[in-house]
């Protein structure tokens, strides 16, 4: 058991820290969080806990009110908010990981600064042998090229540790991870596979709809009905989360091989939908 000399009131305006507290066995030091962590946390919002804004919107004194005695955060961050906490004397810990090693780092930070450091490694090794697991997998045979998105106006490819996933996945991801790019500039890629993982949006971006306002109905993926949503906190979110969104590319880009997995949605033949809302374990 941790000291009490470690943080024992926590709020999380991202929730990566939360899912990265439940999994190393300390959610029960989460004093507030916002409606984002009680989404992939939902033992958070059974608890009662106050719900504030995220790290964009953040309000001080919100979070000064739950009397924390840390803060956890991740990009982007809304730097007037982030000042006030500072200057309020609350330990802040501000994350911004854009790797998988980044995220695998700030699994050991949180961990070390709750004080129980090793609670860490076994939440990586899981992250790593589940990762290698789905490579050695996909190691042979066609690797498809997938346009794979993180918001839709503008149009931002998703980050770079979800690129790494494709690769596990076995696939290829176009474009630049984490950059704004353009209707025609993807469309010129002509990518075999196309996914929507937009922010806050849950599994409902309207694929039919979307494929309409672009003009995409020419694309390869559209015309072989490889057209799919990913829930966005199983992609979005850099914890151990990243585990459903991983099972979910690849049942997307292979799926004779892999079995259909939460979370994962797809526009089919004339049309209708198969539903993938079910919660990933």
């Amino acid at each position: 058991m941790a000291s009490p000399d470690f943080p024992r009131r926590v709020v999380c305006l991202q929730p990566s820290a939360s899912v990265i507290l439940a999994a190393v066995g300390q959610l029960e030091r989460v004093a507030a969080c916002t409606r984002y962590c009680a989404d992939v946390c939902p033992e958070l919002e059974q608890s009662g806990i106050a719900i504030v804004s995220d790290s964009w919107t953040a309000n001080a004194a919100e979070i000064t009110a739950a009397q924390p005695d840390l803060v956890i955060a991740a990009v982007p961050y809304q730097e007037r908010a982030v000042a006030e906490i500072l200057k309020s004397g609350i330990r802040f810990l501000g994350l911004a990981p854009r790797s998988l090693a980044d995220i695998y780092g700030d699994i050991a930070a949180i961990s070390g600064i709750m004080g129980v450091p090793e609670q860490a490694e076994p939440v990586i090794g899981k992250m790593q042998e589940e990762i290698e697991a789905i490579r050695g997998r996909t190691r042979t045979g066609h690797k498809p090229r997938v346009f794979c998105e993180e918001w839709g106006k503008p149009l931002i490819a998703s980050q770079p540790w979800v690129a790494e996933l494709m690769e596990a996945a076995g696939g290829v991801m176009i474009g630049t991870p984490g950059a704004q790019t353009s209707v025609e500039a993807v469309l010129a890629e002509d990518p075999e596979v196309w996914i929507a993982a937009w922010c806050g949006a849950g599994d409902r971006v309207p694929l039919e709809k979307v494929v309409q306002q672009r003009g995409w109905h020419t694309m390869r993926a559209v015309r072989e009905d490889r057209v799919y949503c990913i829930r966005d906190e199983y992609l979005n979110t850099p914890a151990p989360t990243l585990l459903c969104g991983l099972r979910a590319l690849a049942a997307a880009l292979h799926p004779a091989r892999f079995p259909h997995a939460p979370g994962l949605k797809s526009i089919a033949p004339r049309g209708s939908q198969l539903t993938g809302a079910e919660s990933c374990p």
